[in-house]
């Protein structure tokens, strides 16, 4: 197997987040991927309503599985802006963020994660249960009353392909090991699930 080295960068938003450009749509962020060199890009914010619809109608899959592109029309408008450095068409991965405000052992938590999803159809399935629990359409990165733990669960029910990336963790606020309200170990957040956290997110 031929090893594959690509920049990505998988922790982003979309318009639909508070203090983000209004200009973050899926064409800019491609078009400004390309122009830093970064081939893979998350689509952030895949649980809000408007920005989930505006993604399922601009992209289409790509060759790769579990991947996107912007529609062929919509990536011929744009190339005439791309630098010719510029390490071909963007691909996108599906991916949201999740602030979870909840209280365990004593304490009030307040932790982001990442989540990545691997189809459209598994991101309908996920926004479904979480619009059970808490408004998912308030903001492109919603707050919801659930423990890190209950909610990385129901990422594992809803695909076997999805991942889930504790957030910016070294951060004092919102983060697993924030010194604010975040916890000492791993493991006293996602206690037996904790096999199933993969990667964390340490960038600031």
């Amino acid at each position: 197997m031929t090893e594959m080295k690509f920049i990505a960068d998988l922790h982003t938003h979309s318009r639909f987040s508070r203090a983000t450009s209004k200009a973050l749509d899926p064409e800019h962020l491609s078009l400004w991927a390309g122009k830093k060199g970064i081939k893979v890009v998350g689509t952030g914010d895949f649980t809000h309503p408007g920005w989930f619809a505006e993604l399922a109608d601009k992209l289409v899959e790509a060759p790769c599985e579990g991947l996107y592109q912007l529609r062929s029309d919509i990536q011929q408008a744009i190339d005439s802006e791309a630098l010719p450095s510029c390490p071909g068409p963007t691909r996108f991965l599906l991916t949201g963020e999740i602030s979870c405000i909840y209280k365990k052992n004593g304490r009030t938590r307040k932790l982001h994660h990442l989540i990545l999803m691997p189809d459209m159809d598994a991101v309908v399935r996920f926004n479904r249960r979480l619009d059970r629990i808490g408004n998912i359409a308030s903001d492109g990165r919603p707050i919801l009353g659930l423990d890190s733990k209950d909610l990385l669960e129901i990422v594992l029910e809803t695909s076997e392909q999805a991942f889930f990336i504790p957030a910016h963790i070294w951060t004092p606020w919102f983060s697993l090991f924030g010194s604010k309200s975040g916890f000492e170990t791993i493991e006293e957040c996602f206690e037996d699930l904790t096999g199933h956290i993969h990667a964390l997110e340490t960038g600031l």
